[in-house]
């Protein structure tokens, strides 16, 4: 699979103020995270829905992303992702989306479906359902909601609710061209495994800022997407 080529990363809605003039491919790796991984009995829809359904176990998640300057004089927009498991018969993967490089929010992106909430959006599970829908063309009917993560605060200013859905085949799905460039899966089992993951930082918006990444064959999984999916590992290795 051929590598994803790198586009500017836009910080701020409505017009262009900052761009990332680098690829984040190319910086060093300041370290592997390299915690053991999620016990493969607990990747099972079984095991998940029990998990989500029950007491909360102890865990910490990940420091929050720092907010760039451009948006700390606004409050955070709320947002919701679907975190789409796929019960294929080799094991769950995560389905996964690349962003179109002309979006101003991340664009380029390796990201969950989903998006800002609407006034009309029931909660926050209606928002990721909805914005699945418009954005690959996943009817919810497919969708078992089985939980959703702690709200995750990205650096440009989003606050946004991952909801966890697992998802029987067969369905379909089918790229919006204007948001979505492509549509794949990932075995969870490798995301899920902290050998994988990788630790990078670097100078930019008046500080030094570090993110993780988890790339995967052609496809560079950094930043916010990277990060909710840290808590969802921390969740599933909690006792």
């Amino acid at each position: 699979m051929k590598r994803a080529p790198w586009r500017p990363f836009l910080l701020s809605g409505g017009s262009v103020l900052a761009k990332l003039t680098f690829d984040p491919q190319q910086l060093p790796i300041d370290a592997i995270a390299g915690e053991p991984a999620v016990a493969p009995e607990r990747l099972t829809p079984a095991w998940l829905r029990q998990r989500f359904a029950g007491p909360a176990p102890l865990w910490a998640a990940e420091r929050r992303e720092r907010v760039l300057p451009e948006r700390e004089d606004r409050a955070p927009t709320p947002a919701s992702v679907l975190v789409p498991l796929i019960q294929r018969p080799h094991g769950l993967t995560l389905l996964l989306t690349q962003r179109t490089a002309h979006l101003t929010d991340h664009p380029g992106q390796i990201s969950f479906p989903g998006g800002r909430a609407e006034a009309y959006d029931a909660d926050a599970v209606d928002t990721a359902l909805r914005e699945s829908e418009e954005e690959i063309g996943l009817a919810r009917r497919h969708v078992e909601v089985i939980g959703s993560m702690p709200p995750y605060l990205t650096g440009t200013g989003y606050c946004v609710t991952p909801v966890v859905g697992l998802i029987a085949p067969p369905f379909e799905v089918a790229a919006d061209p204007s948001e979505v460039e492509a549509i794949f899966e990932v075995p969870l089992a490798f995301l899920m495994d902290g050998a994988n993951h990788q630790r990078l930082s670097m100078e930019f918006g008046g500080g030094r800022r570090s993110f993780y990444a988890m790339p995967y064959e052609g496809y560079y999984i950094w930043g916010a997407t990277a990060g909710m999916l840290r808590n969802l590992f921390h969740f599933l290795r909690a006792e």
